[in-house]
């Protein structure tokens, strides 16, 4: 097959050809150019020929294998029963595995792929990142059906997640919820063993943080995103474990990886207790994260947004008000000063002169001073009794009138 830039050679000389050489020189192009093709396609068959040749020689065929375990959440995910029971699946892997990472299939409502799991030997009570169980789940899409397979497979009814809600806590559907309570009820579940169970976590926080104190451990040292203990217990409201942090001198200054706080973190998680507890010690209001956030920005309660605005203005007010008496201080320390400087001149007796009339001069402003207060409170006083007066005299005419009438 010619080159391009050899076609664009003979143009010239095509140009000049009569009809007749022009078909034969076409003739022999299409020639050259069906030649050339037949090589190419006998190349490529060769090189397919010696391609399945070192295919057939080689020893095995590499395939890609899942575990049955895999399988079986692969199957859940899309409710599909038959090919969940072609496996062949141990106890140890159902446990670890049984339940996709969002618990889809209660969700969904998959109910003969929850009773596919259970018949496996996946955990009931198996917990998602942010320790869900599949009786969470179920409980919170009213799925009756569901929540009645997973309470006689033994669900914890006490289970608490992230956020220290049960399942019950997340039930809105009545029926579904009335089938939980009854069912607590028929465990002996009372009010004192919910509190218990909701508590645990944080007693257990409680008791760790103890231990790290008795081997000297730092409290401060970051952990997971270089969050602090200070920042779980604030952003879990933790009352008694932060307290704890607090007492022995935990940083509230400590940053997370997104440059929070734990003031952010107890303002993000609306812990309103959390939020007094680390103003009252000093945490500081205005603070930045990584993206300019201060606890304010990132606070979405609307009771807690409330109560950091008035903690706010509180500290602006203080703030203001330590300032202004700063100034006063230096300006008197300044005035101190400068007469020192005038005394180092004159003699003891001018010095002693110079003393007092400065003296006379500051009482005489204080008094000034002390007089315009007193003025000032007297006229609000008198403001407050017209007032009081003018509330009076409608009472006071008719009490007049009344007693003008003749009997």
């Amino acid at each position: 097959m010619a080159e391009h830039l050899e076609l664009l050679a003979e143009m010239p000389a095509v140009a000049r050809m009569s009809t007749q050489e022009r078909l034969k020189h076409a003739q022999k192009r299409r020639t050259q150019q069906l030649k050339k093709w037949a090589q190419f396609e006998k190349e490529a068959h060769g090189k397919k020929a010696r391609a399945e040749k070192r295919k057939k020689n080689s020893s095995k065929e590499k395939r890609v294998l899942f575990p049955e375990s895999i399988k079986l959440l692969e199957a859940a995910s899309r409710n599909d029963v038959e090919e969940g029971r072609k496996g062949q699946y141990s106890q140890t892997e159902c446990k670890r595995w049984g339940w996709g990472h969002r618990h889809y299939c209660c969700i969904d409502n998959f109910g003969d792929v929850v009773a596919l799991l259970l018949e496996a030997g996946a955990d009931v009570n198996a917990c998602d990142s942010e320790l869900w169980t599949p009786l969470h789940a179920a409980a919170t899409c009213g799925h009756l059906h569901l929540v009645e397979l997973l309470i006689n497979h033994g669900a914890n009814l006490l289970a608490v997640n992230a956020d220290g809600n049960m399942p019950y806590d997340l039930c809105e559907d009545e029926v579904t919820l009335d089938y939980i309570e009854t069912a607590m009820a028929d465990q002996g579940i009372t009010q004192e063993k919910i509190e218990e169970a909701r508590a645990a976590t944080e007693n257990s926080m409680v008791e760790d943080i103890r231990k790290l104190l008795q081997a000297g451990a730092d409290l401060n040292t970051p952990l997971d995103h270089s969050a602090t203990l200070l920042h779980i217990a604030s952003a879990n409201g933790y009352l008694e474990a932060a307290e704890l942090l607090l007492e022995h001198k935990a940083s509230m200054s400590a940053k997370d990886n997104d440059g929070w706080e734990p003031l952010h973190a107890a303002a993000c998680w609306g812990q309103i207790h959390l939020v007094e507890l680390l103003v009252a010690h000093g945490a500081d209001l205005n603070s930045k994260s990584v993206l300019d956030e201060t606890p304010l920005d990132v606070c979405g309660d609307e009771e807690v947004r409330a109560k950091l605005l008035e903690l706010k203005h509180k500290h602006d007010a203080i703030m203001k008000s330590h300032d202004k008496h700063k100034s006063l201080l230096q300006r008197r320390t300044s005035s101190a000063g400068s007469r020192g400087k005038v005394v180092r001149r004159v003699s003891v007796t001018e010095r002693t002169n110079l003393y007092r009339k400065e003296h006379e001069k500051e009482a005489i402003v204080w008094q000034q001073v002390e007089h315009r207060e007193n003025e000032a409170e007297l006229e609000d006083e008198d403001k407050q009794t017209d007032a009081e007066l003018q509330q009076h005299l409608p009472v006071l005419a008719d009490a007049e009138f009344t007693t003008s009438v003749p009997v």
